[in-house]
């Protein structure tokens, strides 16, 4: 991205009140010269969502669903959030520099679980795809590295011996679309591949450091040869499964051991450990997809839901119209 479609980009800021992180996804990241006809994607972090929301009904009142605005205000908009949704209010087709935006909100407590613990699996996924951060003041950014590490641990399970870097980012992406509902009725079925194709070189450079970590670790090799794409050969060893399952968010890995068993260890610290109890390779990797399947399928519903209610009838209507739009042409 450009420093002019950079600064563009992050002038949307000067309009909202002041937020703790902020970051844009989508097709907005490969467009130096924006395509004003496409919506650009921003996520907002804050400190005290209400406030927040108070401030920016002052200065864009016009950004929210009427019935909101008029039964409760700021606080009812972040209660639909917080108790239907997975914490997160959007506000879509607001109308900005010839163009159209959706911005989420989110307290930043709730980000940074999600992030560290997959609780929600709603914004930790988000941000397992390349994004453009414009503000970071509690240095989101490095927190993400954990979420990244756990992503390509979680795909590895999942993946077999032999692989493709494309692949392996297939996988990683995907991770967050497991047992989401919007994908039987309201998303292109080949999103995933248009992501990763269409972000190639944003995965590779998102994804480099830890890779190298787990080069490192002797858990990964990459050969390639005669300019073709490198494949990717993985350690399937029990040993190696273990290593993978100790990279997962803490609570995949107790609502894991809930299902397989747990192990007591005493750390070099003192602390006591709980570890999975790992029969196999496969049975690990059976476990944790049902369990990232449960977390994706509850939020997607939840959030879909919330949704629905944030916008209000018109452009609730009109988002969903869209989005079937795109489910129906890849289909066809």
């Amino acid at each position: 991205m450009d420093k002019e479609n950079k600064a563009q980009l992050s002038s949307f800021l000067q309009v909202l009140p002041p937020v703790e992180f902020c970051c844009i996804y989508g097709s907005a990241l490969h467009q130096n010269n924006r395509d004003k006809s496409s919506m650009v994607d921003y996520i907002l972090g804050v400190s005290d969502p209400v406030q927040w929301h108070s401030e920016n009904l002052k200065m864009n009142r016009d950004h929210y669903a009427s019935w909101m605005v008029y039964l409760g205000g700021a606080k009812l908009i972040t209660q639909v959030a917080d108790e239907i949704g997975v914490g997160v209010h959007f506000n879509p087709f607001v109308t900005w520099n010839d163009g159209m935006v959706k911005y989420g909100v989110v307290r930043m407590h709730d980000l940074v679980e999600d992030i560290l613990n997959w609780e929600r699996f709603y914004l930790s996924g988000r941000l397992q795809k390349p994004v453009h951060i414009l503000a970071d003041n509690l240095d989101i950014g490095i927190l993400n590295s954990v979420n990244l590490r756990a992503a390509i641990s979680a795909a590895l399970l999942l993946l077999p011996s032999k692989f493709t870097e494309e692949d392996l980012y297939a996988k990683i992406c995907s991770l967050s679309y497991m047992g989401d509902l919007r994908m039987l009725f309201a998303e292109d079925r080949n999103k995933v591949m248009k992501i990763v194709q269409g972000q190639f070189d944003l995965f590779q450079t998102m994804y480099g450091p830890p890779l190298d970590e787990y080069v490192a670790k002797d858990l990964l090799r990459f050969s390639s040869s005669g300019g073709q794409p490198a494949h990717i050969y993985q350690d399937c060893g029990l040993s190696a499964a273990h290593s993978l399952v100790s990279y997962l968010p803490p609570m995949v890995r107790s609502q894991m051991g809930r299902k397989l068993g747990e192990n007591e260890k005493m750390s070099a610290s003192g602390r006591v450990i709980h570890e999975v109890v790992i029969g196999s390779r496969e049975e690990a990797a059976t476990c944790m997809q049902k369990v990232v399947r449960r977390i994706v399928m509850v939020s997607s519903a939840r959030q879909a839901v919330s949704g629905l209610l944030a916008v209000g009838g018109v452009n609730a209507a009109r988002y969903l119209g869209s989005k079937m739009h795109k489910a129906w042409k890849s289909w066809t």
